[in-house]
């Protein structure tokens, strides 16, 4: 099967949406499927790249790490009819995940879209920032999935979420998996040694994009507070991003900075070494879909603190593998913490086990297979006409796609709008 991914984030860009679409790529590789990726141009992106076709793009969109790819993408249809897909599948409803939805119209083939983001949350990247923007893009969403054949849902949060948002699209569950053999051993003695962190100290670790939507400044002060009781407690942040300097000045004003350690952006085996460092697992996020990071770390065999949230709940089991806590309170977060930190080794060995336990069921080759299936039936059910029997029946699918992306767009913005007034005189 040739599989078509549009996606707006890719490598070398760190994110949940880049490992999970890298994840995806590399396993349809494996099981021999051909996958072309359409994604933005990036800063210090690798130099040969198989079957990936990059857009011209304005780097580092308002001040942050993202790359926005401009509308105008030439060469793409002549690269799209010499790899001649079967699936299109997008990975976002703008940009990017616009070209897909003409791209597949165009050509008369499956549109899949993966719903990996709730977008209301990261709208403060947006110039005019705004409750109405935060509906516009759920509205924007929402619409832009019922003009696809298939929605791919990463939790089952997730899917219940579209469902009340009005997605009729046939939704299915397929996590992003991980590889749970990749993380099974590290070097974690080595990189305590690298940050001065005794052999016998209690590391509570983070890893991830560090920006406001992850909740960073709620997670920086319980476990300040942690440390701040704890001598022993040291936190290892694995990743780079705006709110650095905000975790820095929550641990300095809390007389705890000497036991802050920052790695900066990991890959690979210095990644998982960094994981295999930690005692505990910290996170904090309530924007997730997915909890990626989250089976990561348990496939190296951490036990998991974190606030109970959608993409989380599906992952963090209460006492199994972790802590999941209800309560979202700085103090009810540290409390667990401090739970973990105080329990008997046998109790530790039995969270150890539930983490490695949970990363098998997350298996990536799980999730491929998942994906794999819903491919496959979509294109069973959609043959397509010779191209050159369908010249008009171009033209007007054509039309038809525009026609539907400003539509759902003026429709979302109106819903929007519409929303705010409604609200304003109901005040």
């Amino acid at each position: 099967m040739n599989i078509a991914i549009f996606t707006n984030t890719f490598t070398p860009h760190v994110g949940g949406v880049a490992r999970s679409v890298e994840a995806f790529v590399a396993e349809y590789r494996k099981l021999g499927h051909r996958v072309l990726v359409v994604a933005p141009e990036f800063a210090n992106m690798p130099e040969h790249e198989t079957d990936v076709f990059r857009v011209a793009a304005i780097q580092n969109f308002n001040a942050s790490d993202f790359s926005v790819a401009l509308p105008f993408v030439d060469q793409l249809s002549e690269v799209l009819d010499e790899f001649s897909p079967d699936i299109i599948h997008s990975q976002h409803p703008f940009l990017l995940g616009m070209t897909a939805l003409r791209t597949a119209r165009y050509r008369q083939i499956p549109l899949v879209f993966t719903h990996h983001t709730l977008y209301e949350q990261y709208t403060h990247y947006v110039p005019g920032d705004s409750s109405t923007m935060q509906r516009f893009a759920v509205e924007l969403a929402t619409r832009y999935a019922n003009l696809c054949d298939q929605v791919i849902a990463p939790s089952q949060s997730i899917a219940d979420l579209l469902q009340q948002r009005g997605v009729n699209t046939p939704i299915a569950v397929v996590p992003t998996g991980v590889y749970p053999q990749r993380f099974a051993s590290g070097d974690g003695a080595a990189v305590r040694k690298q940050y001065a962190i005794a052999a016998d100290a209690t590391v509570i670790g983070h890893l991830g994009r560090l920006a406001p939507e992850k909740n960073l400044a709620f997670l920086a002060h319980a476990v300040a507070n942690v440390a701040v009781e704890k001598p022993e407690v040291h936190f290892l942040v694995i990743g780079a991003g705006p709110s650095e300097q905000e975790i820095e000045q929550i641990f300095t004003q809390a007389g705890v900075a000497d036991r802050l350690h920052m790695t900066g952006v990991l890959q690979q085996q210095a990644l998982i070494d960094a994981l295999h460092a930690m005692n505990i697992f910290a996170f904090a996020s309530c924007s997730e879909t997915q909890g990626i990071v989250l089976t990561e770390a348990m496939a190296a065999g951490l036990p998991v603190v974190a606030l109970d949230a959608s993409g989380v709940r599906e992952v963090v089991q209460h006492e199994r593998n972790g802590l999941l806590i209800q309560e979202h309170t700085t103090a009810a977060f540290a409390g667990a913490l401090k739970q973990i930190t105080a329990a008997t080794a046998q109790q530790r060995e039995t969270l150890k086990q539930g983490a490695k336990a949970t990363a098998e069921e997350h298996a990536m080759s799980r999730s491929a297979a998942k994906a794999l299936q819903c491919f496959r039936a979509l294109a069973e059910h959609q043959p397509g006409t010779p191209r050159g029997e369908r010249d008009w029946e171009d033209a007007l699918a054509w039309v038809k796609a525009e026609w539907d992306i400003l539509r759902s767009m003026a429709e979302a913005g109106t819903a929007a709008v519409g929303s705010t007034l409604f609200a304003t005189t109901e005040e």
